[in-house]
């Protein structure tokens, strides 16, 4: 058998480290509830802290709204059905919250706000702490979410142990996890650019243009909301094909609701509408078009 190369090595013997650092850390815990969105990130700590911790110890919970894609609760249930997490869903109201809906540079906060208003009586129950799937490299993006969350106690284990999102996929590789891969995914209110005010129909609208799109094959996918128009964003890898079959996507994403269908060249950037806020004050909404 070949010699496995030194750097190789090196790189498992980092991840065992921080595995062996995110276990500590929720042994610490005692009883952990997982905010379980079925992503990279919180399935990779669900599923750590389910091995971790046993079921009695270790729970997932899925906040189910409009602002979560219909796919992706299915996911959640499959998944833990797959890996006996103790599991269970749970409704919340963001879409009741004015501050949530008026869509400014904190919606994000007030999503969080109302996941935790709704998790933490459960977690309460069974004397458990609130974990986040956050990462390391989230901290560098804005993400006001991540400060709602700490506010009411929830932790971030991940970011304890040091994981970047990198890691977070090599690990889940590692352990055989098939969320690995996943595409990186987030709430369908971050497809509306801020300042537009977010609806149900809205929601639904992009829900269905990006189900349409991964039923053509494009995994990775986004479409972000500009009243009539769709600015979809792939891989760029996957434009050339997008060009080719332009007819299929146009009927498909047109059958979603919108009138005009428009590709970014730019190719897929999770958190791009995030740049307006970093734009001189006076910067109008029309700016980011």
């Amino acid at each position: 058998m070949a010699a496995q190369p030194c750097h190789t090595l090196a790189v498992d013997v980092a991840l065992d480290e921080k595995l062996s650092a995110l276990t500590d850390r929720l042994d610490g815990l005692g009883s952990v509830l997982v905010a379980f969105s079925g992503g990279v990130d919180s399935a990779f700590l669900a599923a750590v802290a389910h091995q971790a911790l046993g079921p009695d110890r270790a729970r997932a919970v899925t906040a189910v709204s409009p602002s979560l894609a219909g796919a992706e609760e299915r996911d959640c249930r499959a998944l833990a059905e797959e890996w006996g997490l103790n599991w269970s869903s749970v409704e919340t109201h963001e879409m009741e919250r004015a501050a949530y809906r008026l869509n400014d540079g904190d919606r994000c906060y007030h999503c969080k706000a109302e996941l935790m208003h709704v998790v933490a009586p459960i977690a309460t129950i069974s004397d458990a702490t609130v974990v986040l799937g956050v990462n390391v490299d989230d901290l560098a993006d804005h993400r006001p979410g991540q400060q709602a969350a700490v506010e009411a106690g929830a932790v971030f284990p991940l970011v304890d142990a040091g994981f970047t999102k990198r890691e977070v996929r090599a690990a889940s590789q590692h352990l055989g996890l098939r969320t690995w891969d996943k595409p990186a995914g987030a709430c369908l209110a971050s497809r509306v650019p801020y300042g537009t005010e977010v609806s149900v129909g809205i929601l639904s609208r992009v829900e269905r243009a990006e189900a349409a799109l991964r039923d053509l094959g494009f995994r990775q996918c986004r479409v972000r909301h500009y009243d009539d128009i769709a600015r979809i964003e792939l891989e760029l890898g996957d434009l050339p094909a997008a060009v080719e079959r332009s007819a299929e996507i146009v009927e498909a994403v047109r059958a979603a609701g919108y009138r005009y269908v428009t590709l970014d060249l730019e190719g897929f950037r999770s958190g791009n509408l995030n740049d307006v806020l970093a734009r001189p004050t006076g910067a109008s909404h029309a700016d980011v078009r």
